[in-house]
């Protein structure tokens, strides 16, 4: 997901993404150690995505306080 559609959610939004998408890269790093991941790019893909969620959170609270 773009930085841009993120920007666009509320914060509950917000919170329920990073959520699942922490769950996501649990899943994946469980995969990875069992050696069921087929491509190391899903690893990096969650990772960014978190941070690009806490980036913008961490943005908001910046500007509002």
């Amino acid at each position: 997901m773009k930085a841009e559609q993120l920007r666009a959610m509320t914060d509950e939004e917000l919170e329920q993404k990073l959520g699942e998408s922490r769950q996501e890269l649990f899943k994946i790093r469980f995969q990875a150690a069992t050696g069921a991941l087929e491509s190391s790019a899903h690893l990096r893909h969650a990772k960014r995505e978190i941070a690009r969620i806490l980036t913008i959170k961490n943005e908001r609270t910046m500007t509002h306080g």
